[in-house]
């Protein structure tokens, strides 16, 4: 379990004080809105209200005491940027800030930043690759050329294994787990015999995974 400051509570900043949350950590929620903090309090006791541009503010929080501190301001960058630069000066272990252009990141990033996220972009990726096949059910980036993708298992393939597919030579893909309904197999093995229903999660080049999906 970490314990967790999240200052900023618009769409992405709620949603992910909830996903952390799930996850068993500590989460503290900041935001300066009376009714953005209402609207979360139910959820997170440990809620506050206030201006964290305000040093003093911040100073209250034991910044230094936090695991990491997300900086999910959605509109005003200045905001971001003051934010970032006093958790910096105050001590806080790891800083993660939300941007939505490079030239916000490279900003945060000479300023104090130790990550920089872009939510919008990442989610326009995620959503570009899926929706460019047909059938890609679910899509993980993991860099510019390379992701994680679960895709249905070709017809012919089925009844047949997956040494005898051969699909990492065939295709330049790498099986890692295979779903059917609940049931998952991780790290299948090589004379696992696909079955009509399975979803088979693979890694792997985009345009790869976008060939093979066309001949489905």
């Amino acid at each position: 379990m970490k314990s967790i400051l999240i200052i900023g509570m618009g769409r992405f900043g709620i949603n992910l004080a909830h996903q952390l949350k799930k996850l068993g950590n500590q989460i503290m929620v900041v935001d300066e809105k009376e009714e953005q903090i209402d609207k979360i309090a139910p959820d997170f006791p440990d809620s506050q209200i206030g201006d964290c541009t305000n040093e003093n503010v911040l100073k209250s929080f034991d910044v230094k005491s936090f695991d990491m501190c997300f900086v999910t301001i959605g509109t005003n960058f200045e905001s971001s940027l003051v934010v970032t630069m006093l958790l910096k000066k105050l001590g806080a272990k790891r800083i993660i800030a939300k941007a939505s252009q490079d030239i916000q990141a490279n900003i945060l990033k000479s300023i104090g930043a130790d990550e920089v996220v872009y939510p919008e972009r990442d989610i326009a990726q995620t959503l570009a690759v899926k929706y460019s096949a047909s059938n890609v059910f679910d899509y993980i980036e993991l860099s510019d050329e390379y992701g994680i993708f679960e895709i249905p298992v070709l017809s012919y393939w089925i009844g047949q294994t997956i040494i005898k597919i051969d699909v990492r030579k065939k295709y330049k893909l790498n099986i890692i787990a295979i779903k059917n309904g609940e049931n998952i197999s991780v790290s299948p093995a090589a004379d696992y015999m696909f079955r009509e229903n399975d979803h088979v999660v693979v890694v792997g080049k985009a345009n790869n995974v976008l060939k093979l999906t066309e001949k489905m």
